[in-house]
């Protein structure tokens, strides 16, 4: 049974409202004003708001942009309804994030239909957040097997976002490269553990083995619509710029500029955390080692300055745990 938020100080309008969605089975809570239904939206979970757009202390627009601007709340629904039909309002709705809007007095059926289809919606967007939610799980599981792992994921979805912005990269691949520092590495979980945490060099068939993860990343993670920027990042984060890279062997441009910089960014954390058989490396050191890399060809030179840059800068977040073990 869905939770219906419904927020009016006219007390007539609240019992007619609130009345009409209980006889359709739908759990109601009724409020006076915005200051009780911020309230409520924080303490309890909520599938549908339907906010008055007049109201003492906080109106139905502050209270939408609040709840807009909350991770924790922003994806609820919100129906802005309003007796007034002017345009200004519904630009100023439409701009604090409403999802629709209903006009006074309202219309039984139309209310119903509004209600069924954005809760409809909400269902469906509860289905990919929990889907992310287990892919992010499985991800983070994997790291934590490994102790010289930790931090290394959500370090790398910081990083390769502060880059992006340099990069002036658009906001849905800035996205892409946050979620793709977290579950870059999900394939390893087809990897036998003494593949994964072998202290010394694999043999040609493990090496057969962990050259499979991005493939079996991509796989996992193919199902979902929401991550179509980040597949390829999954799949092509061990490419080499002249193509000596896996799995496909791209080289250059063939590359996606997201898989570059994730690959940048990981590099830079494997030699800045310690791993067992070294410490840390300070960032200088780090450096000229990424610079033979990129005399080798292996990777993009103008990342690797832009990293430096932000380095200098102290505009990376600083790693909060010494701990690393990438291949």
């Amino acid at each position: 049974m869905a939770t219906i938020l419904v927020a009016d100080d006219n007390w007539a309008n609240l019992e007619l409202l609130s009345g009409l969605l209980q006889v359709e089975g739908y759990e109601v809570l009724s409020v006076v004003d915005g200051g009780q239904a911020l309230e409520v939206i924080r303490s309890r979970p909520v599938d549908l708001i339907l906010l008055d757009v007049r109201m003492p202390e906080l109106d139905g627009f502050e209270v939408c942009r609040q709840v807009k601007s909350s991770s924790d709340t922003r994806l609820i629904p919100v129906v802005l309804v309003t007796a007034s039909t002017a345009g200004r309002d519904r630009i100023e709705g439409i701009e604090c994030g409403a999802d629709d809007f209903l006009n006074k007095p309202i219309n039984r059926e139309e209310l119903l239909a509004r209600v069924r289809s954005l809760l409809r919606l909400k269902q469906f967007t509860d289905e990919l957040e929990n889907a992310e939610t287990v892919l992010f799980s499985l991800a983070l599981s994997i790291e934590a097997k490994d102790p010289y792992t930790e931090g290394h994921c959500d370090r790398l979805s910081q990083y390769s976002v502060v880059l992006a912005e340099r990069l002036d990269l658009p906001s849905e691949l800035r996205i892409a490269l946050r979620r793709a520092g977290t579950v870059h590495d999900i394939g390893k979980v087809a990897v036998p553990e003494h593949v994964l945490l072998k202290p010394g060099p694999l043999t040609p068939e493990e090496w057969r083995v962990m050259k499979q993860h991005p493939l079996v990343g991509e796989h996992i993670c193919a199902p979902l619509k929401s991550f179509r920027h980040v597949l390829p990042v999954i799949r092509s984060h061990h490419e080499k710029l002249d193509g000596s890279g896996y799995p496909d062997g791209l080289k250059g441009d063939e590359i996606p500029m997201t898989a570059r910089v994730l690959q940048v960014v990981d590099i830079y954390d494997a030699l800045t955390t310690s791993r067992p058989y070294r410490k840390a490396l300070p960032a200088r050191d780090t450096f000229a080692l990424m610079r033979k890399e990129v005399e080798r060809g292996w990777l993009d030179a103008s990342l690797v300055d832009k990293l430096e840059v932000l380095v200098n800068e102290s505009a990376l977040p600083l790693a909060s745990v010494e701990t690393n073990h990438e291949r």
